[in-house]
């Protein structure tokens, strides 16, 4: 995990370079108060205060910085600072470090697993608010761990590297693991043995639990589609389509992640985390499209694709996490294309029958600068979901409504009586931004974070 403390550090008055930032609003007032030098080198690199960029300001005891800024308290406002600035330490001039230290933090991740990265020299900001700044390193870290996961070659991370990482986590914090797999998982999880039955021995299919906090407090779940690859299966995906699936377990990815900042804010809460970690492989024991599978609920599923095999594998666990009657349900997937053609890669969709918790995770959102946008569950469309020999289909034909109708399937598989909210997640990011390399990324867990603490500490 990415250690971002030598980032972010207290504000003991020593020695730091001044980051002065502007809106274009605010420019011409600025420039007003400056001396001529000053004038002069803003008009020289055609300075304006557009948004990312920044000028270096010459000073009797070294540099000052002036950016351009949309919104000073933005997450991503310092995101290119971090990424451009010479060495050093600095510290906001006249403002206080709140959420904008997020973009400073991130602005300096790096994925360096398979490739040494350029090493310049860490940027530190410094802050007054040391409260404040541990729960930013503790977000930022979490979501440079999605990062990390999903970034991650598929031969690097399989089931049993999920197993492990949900491992670190319980020691970390005191949890326990449970890991179903073999005949157990055949007979008990029969979705999740049946998808992942082709992978090798290595690779073999499992759910895993972690279960965390005192049993007296609410109870919630958080779980997450480990799918570590994808081809497909015998619906084998052409080679365009494959070329991303070491993503498939970005819902797992998040689960992990959330899971950590709920351990490491101990929220009041009885925490169940649920991986179904499997890797959907073609051999001669690939599941087949006409297959009938029963699952844990008791319902019978005909698989009219393999390649809609998430849902599948979800639906046990979303089963299992239902018998101990949590309060909350919260699951992650990257689910369906059908929800990228709809709202694009950064936008997640969010599913959900409880207008509180839409309520709660729409504001969250926007509070956070990390939105999710609500879609429908709805119930005209539940008839494509029925099948002539079993209880239900997995995958509809013809195509239409695909992220609503997987939602659909998924909601059959938890209790009427528990709030649930599906994030169907891309986990990915197609191009850069500030703070925001391409790449593996995380989508809606600030938003989740902060509605957990909402509603379970008042935060």
């Amino acid at each position: 995990m990415t250690d971002f403390t030598p980032l972010l550090q207290p504000d003991r008055g020593q020695s730091a370079h001044a980051i002065t930032l502007l809106t274009a609003d605010g420019f011409d007032g600025w420039l007003s108060r400056q001396p001529a030098a000053t004038r002069a080198l803003a008009a020289a690199q055609r300075f304006t205060a557009k948004p990312n960029s920044h000028i270096l300001v010459p000073q009797d005891d070294g540099i000052a910085v002036v950016a351009g800024v949309a919104d000073p308290a933005a997450p991503w406002a310092l995101a290119k600072l971090a990424e451009t600035l010479p060495e050093g330490s600095y510290r906001l001039d006249g403002a206080e470090v709140g959420a904008n230290a997020l973009g400073w933090l991130l602005g300096q991740y790096r994925f360096t697993r398979y490739r040494k990265a350029e090493d310049a020299g860490p940027r530190v900001l410094l802050t007054r608010d040391v409260a404040h700044r541990d729960e930013m390193l503790r977000i930022a870290a979490a979501t440079a761990l999605v990062r990390d996961l999903v970034n991650t070659g598929a031969g690097d991370l399989g089931p049993a590297e999920l197993e492990a990482q949900a491992e670190a986590l319980a020691q970390a914090h005191g949890a326990t693991v449970t890991v179903t797999a073999g005949e157990t998982l055949a007979r008990d999880y029969p979705m999740i043995h049946a998808v992942g039955q082709a992978a090798t021995r290595d690779r073999a299919p499992r759910l895993i639990e972690l279960a965390w906090g005192n049993p007296a407090h609410p109870r919630i779940a958080i779980v997450g589609k480990g799918v570590c690859f994808d081809t497909g299966g015998l619906d084998i995906k052409p080679s365009a389509g494959m070329r991303l699936m070491k993503k498939d377990m970005g819902g797992a990815a998040h689960a992990l992640a959330l899971a950590g900042l709920v351990m490491a804010a101990k929220l009041p809460v009885r925490l169940h985390l649920l991986i179904p970690a499997v890797e959907n492989a073609v051999s001669g024991a690939s599941f087949r499209p006409g297959d009938v599978l029963r699952t844990r609920k008791g319902l019978t599923v005909e698989n009219t694709n393999t390649d809609a095999e998430g849902r599948l594998i979800l639906g046990d666990a979303l089963t299992r996490a239902g018998e101990e009657k949590p309060q909350l349900i919260l699951d992650f997937a990257t689910l369906t294309g059908a929800a990228r053609v709809a709202l694009g890669p950064d936008l997640p969709p969010l599913f959900t029958d409880d207008e509180a918790l839409a309520a709660d995770l729409l504001a969250a959102g926007v509070a956070e600068d990390d939105p999710v946008w609500r879609m429908p569950l709805w119930d005209g469309y539940d008839d494509m979901l029925k099948s002539d020999i079993a209880d239900m289909v997995n995958a509809p034909d013809g195509g239409f409504a695909g992220a609503i109708t997987a939602a659909l399937f998924l909601r059959r598989f938890v209790p009427r009586d528990t709030a649930w909210a599906h994030l169907d997640v891309f986990a990915w990011r197609p191009s850069g931004k500030p703070g925001r390399p391409k790449g593996g990324d995380a989508y809606a867990l600030r938003a989740a974070y902060r509605m957990l603490k909402g509603r379970y500490s008042g935060v």
